[in-house]
């Protein structure tokens, strides 16, 4: 059987790509950032890629379909942000507080104590409560969910066990795990997030299991090639304020440095360290190698191979290499992704059989 998904938060279409590789069918995505939606729509075409705030999408318009996915936005939640979650802000009195789902969806978020209009600190950690109206809504057999792994630990554990409080509360029996993407997507990329897996069926549920860990065979020098020389707008000269500091620390071919604003980080493991939204700028987080040719960034191309990305996955030759570097760091790793699909459609598979055969 085909299974059929639905994507929040698709970005460029890594969980996408992640589901059509495991066989299902993409038939709604839904994505804000105007630069990603272009870059999906090179790639899976725009005929159910909806652009726009997910705030003003009525739920009940969304088509039917047996899988919701939503890697929902995680600054709130990393250790890199403020971590706001979903607390709001009274605008009159100051008084911090949080929101619950109802009041979220109905308008009514006003401050406890003078009953003035809150906004949330960071719009982005509210979004969850729009995955929730998602499924009371269209009653899917399953969800995947993803985020940054310091979501089990925001608020003392409180966000977390709140989230699956609600989920649970619409019916939903709940599996998660942190999976670093070295160790169960062979790509050199040291990246730790926490999937969720819901399902209706509790004989789903328990027939579930996140994949094994797979050993790493590809290395830094699988993705990059130090004997090829590219663009020279990549490479650090003497002219950039970092180039001493640079020349100091970076001397190994074999793994990939990272540029801390007034340090460099050196990863003894030989892979990529995290990517991040923000590599693109400044001088922060930006990963680093050493090829033939001199100390440089990644290219954006490269980013997204340490992703998991294809070779053939087109990146839009007119779009500024910031937001593709924002869309690489935004991204999942597409071959994490793949294998948990892979497992979840089985298991979909056998309860299905099940049913058919009783």
């Amino acid at each position: 059987m085909k299974y059929t998904v639905a994507s929040m938060f698709a970005g460029v279409g890594g969980i996408c790509l992640g589901f059509k590789d495991a066989g299902a069918e993409i038939i709604w995505a839904n994505e804000i950032d105007k630069h990603a939606c272009i870059t999906y729509r090179e790639n899976f075409g725009g005929d159910y890629l909806v652009e726009g705030d997910i705030k003003d999408i009525n739920e009940k318009s969304l088509p039917d379909f047996d899988i919701l996915t939503a890697g929902f936005p995680c600054v709130a939640f990393s250790v890199a942000g403020r971590r706001h979650g979903m607390y709001y802000k009274c605008e009159a009195c100051g008084h911090e507080h949080t929101v619950n789902f109802d009041s979220y969806i109905t308008g009514q978020d006003y401050c406890p104590l003078c009953q003035g209009k809150s906004k949330p600190k960071d719009p982005r950690g509210t979004l969850f409560y729009d995955i929730v109206r998602v499924l009371r809504a269209k009653r899917p057999k399953a969800f995947l969910l993803e985020n940054v792994k310091n979501l089990v630990n925001h608020d003392k554990g409180n966000t977390f066990r709140i989230m699956k409080e609600m989920l649970e509360g619409e019916g939903y029996h709940i599996k998660y795990k942190v999976l670093n993407t070295m160790e169960y997507g062979n790509i050199p990329q040291n990246r730790e997030r926490i999937f969720v897996v819901g399902f209706l069926d509790i004989d789903a549920h328990e027939k579930f299991e996140f994949p094994n860990k797979i050993k790493l065979t590809k290395t830094v020098n699988d993705i990059i090639n130090i004997d090829e020389k590219q663009d020279d707008r990549f490479y650090y000269t003497e002219e950039s304020q970092y180039y001493p500091l640079l020349t100091k620390s970076i001397k190994r071919h074999d793994t990939v440095y990272q540029l801390r604003r007034i340090y460099v980080r050196e990863n003894q493991n030989n892979v990529c360290p995290t990517l991040t939204a923000n590599m693109g700028t400044g001088g922060h987080n930006v990963p680093l190698i050493i090829d033939n040719y001199g100390i440089r960034k990644l290219t954006p191309r490269e980013t997204f191979l340490f992703q998991g990305f294809p070779e053939d996955f087109v990146l839009p030759e007119d779009m500024a290499i910031s937001q593709l570097y924002k869309q690489a760091g935004n991204a999942v790793s597409v071959p994490v992704v793949r294998r948990i699909a892979e497992n979840m459609l089985k298991t979909l598979n056998k309860v299905e059989y099940k049913t058919k055969a009783v």
